[in-house]
């Protein structure tokens, strides 16, 4: 089932995933809305979704691609009831999860849920471990788009069992496969995009794409610029395990954090756009700024982040440049497009002056040629052999290279 194939597009050495769930569902990096950041238990309510849903159109935000409205833990009671079924709770959804789910489709806009694969979710609510069919039944007959599964309370050797395991019993490859198993097997009935939350154990990456849609390839973003760097650095060595049906999440866009300032949200939107990472908004629309509001809609980084190529960027190293460092984010990096190449320029170290040769880009010619480019935030563009920038602290600058032959 683990099978992979090795191949070469113009200069990047990418895998082709042969994904058991091949059901049509993630042929591009979901976008979306998700409740936990905005106020954790409280935000997993009919309240917040229905109002974000109203803001994804009033904002222009549906017109750009998001369409996931994602309510995670606690929208549930802390019990079962008599026959073993999901309860949502009644102060938080006076009317059902059906009522909303109705009212998002009929606005164009899709609705994920939270779980967990272990017997309670991180917040101590019902976990899944043992109930997957039923529990996967009760998502369809509500019309659940998108189903985020943890991994608290999983099998582990200490007793009780903690909310994080560091020693379990087995691998998660075992705790994640019965709900793919009912995922699959209602799938006739309805499709539901599967995003696992195992925290990147397992090197997930490696074998994720048969078990999912999209798989969290680390843990936790905690909206601050050490969790960007980590994250995003990190990205660069599992780039060729991202192809449509099946990709690496990032994490939540921890936009709007206090923790981070101007030039870091614009690195971190565009660094998870060009890895092709989900793009799923954490933050209040309520009270966004018109700074990160610009961020969101640009609809250059949405477009790569989209491309139906599906392959993602990594690093590479120019002529004279540094080697990269471990945990740091690299300055140079690249991935092929349908029609050409995004180029991604980093400032994570230091501010200065960036510069590249196209010529010394991957899936480019390796020859002195001119090329039509534009850079996504700054609007500048042009033709040349390369193109240079003035990048402050923590900024980033994204080039399309337009290609006449394709890639």
């Amino acid at each position: 089932m683990d099978s992979w194939k090795s191949v070469l597009l113009s200069g990047f050495a990418v895998l082709e995933v042969a994904s058991a769930l091949n059901d049509g569902v993630g042929l591009k990096p979901h976008m979306g809305w998700s409740s936990w950041n905005v106020a954790q238990c409280n935000s997993a309510s009919a309240k917040y979704a229905l109002e974000t849903a109203d803001k994804f159109i009033s904002l222009g935000l549906k017109d750009l691609g998001y369409e996931y409205i994602n309510i995670d833990d606690c929208w549930s009671t802390k019990s079962r009831d008599g026959s073993g079924k999901l309860v949502p709770d009644p102060q938080k959804w006076p009317n059902g999860i059906k009522a909303v789910t109705d009212q998002i489709h009929a606005k164009g806009l899709k609705f994920g849920l939270y779980g967990c694969a272990g017997d309670k979710t991180c917040a101590g609510y019902p976990g899944s471990e043992g109930r997957e069919k039923s529990d996967v039944a009760q998502l369809v007959s509500w019309g659940v788009d998108l189903w985020k599964y943890d991994n608290c309370y999983t099998p582990c050797q200490q007793n009780p069992r903690p909310q994080t395991c560091q020693n379990p019993v087995g691998n998660t490859k075992q705790f994640y496969a019965p709900m793919r198993d009912a995922l699959m097997a209602a799938s006739s009935q309805r499709k539901i995009h599967f995003n696992l939350c195992n925290w990147g154990r397992d090197s997930v990456w490696t074998w994720g794409a048969t078990y999912g849609h999209s798989w969290r390839m680390s843990v936790d973003n905690w909206g601050d610029w050490a969790s960007v760097e980590r994250i995003g650095s990190a990205a660069a060595d599992i780039y060729n395990y991202s192809a449509p049906g099946g990709f690496n999440d990032l994490d939540m866009l921890y936009l709007g954090s206090s923790k981070i300032n101007a030039n870091q949200e614009k690195l971190h939107f565009a660094l998870w756009a060009i890895t092709k990472s989900p793009l799923v908004l954490g933050l209040d629309l309520n009270k966004i700024s018109s700074h990160t509001l610009g961020i969101i809609r640009n609809k250059g980084l949405i477009d790569i982040n989209q491309d139906s190529l599906g392959k993602a960027a990594t690093i590479f190293r120019p002529p004279g440049a540094a080697a990269p460092v471990k945990g740091k984010i690299y300055p140079y990096w690249a991935g092929p497009l349908s029609d050409g190449v995004v180029i991604g320029l980093v400032a994570g170290t230091a501010a200065g002056n960036y510069k590249v040769d196209f010529k010394d880009v991957p899936g480019l010619k390796g020859q002195t040629t001119t090329y039509a480019w534009k850079e996504m935030y700054t609007g500048q563009s042009g033709t040349g052999t390369g193109v240079a920038f003035d990048i402050g602290l923590h900024d980033m600058r994204v080039v399309k290279v337009t290609t006449t032959t394709g890639v």
